[in-house]
């Protein structure tokens, strides 16, 4: 049994490690704020998930601690990291912010007019 909770410790936090690599090398290569908020928020979480949950194993199963405190966390960067990229991007959309050369559709713009126009109508009138 520990033999198996060992490899599966390893696999865990080696594909934590992998994705984390990912995220730092998109960080670095990628263009623009879009695609960098896209490499953060989404490899890194998987990289952090991956890495706690091995950490939580090995406590669980070797040390024969049930930490919930990690549970929690858990679930808390599951449930906020994409959500801040997500915010993060919006922001930067929102504010300005130029996409790069390569980038091809904008899904965003259509969606920000409509509320704009939407929001001009509900406007009250000067007087």
């Amino acid at each position: 049994m520990t033999t198996i909770a060992n490899i599966l410790i390893i696999i865990l936090i080696s594909i934590g490690v992998l994705f984390s690599v990912v995220t730092a090398l998109g960080l670095v290569r990628l263009p623009d704020v879009y695609t960098r908020t896209h490499a953060a928020s989404k490899s890194s979480t998987l990289g952090v998930l991956a890495i706690l949950s091995g950490t939580f194993i090995h406590f669980w199963l070797i040390e024969g601690i049930f930490n919930t405190q990690m549970l929690i966390a858990i679930a808390f960067l599951f449930i906020t990291a994409p959500v801040g990229g997500h915010l993060i991007g919006r922001a930067a959309y929102l504010s300005g912010t130029k996409v790069a050369e390569e980038t091809v559709r904008d899904d965003l713009g259509p969606a920000v007019d409509r509320k704009k126009k939407r929001y001009a109508l509900k406007k009250p009138a000067d007087n």
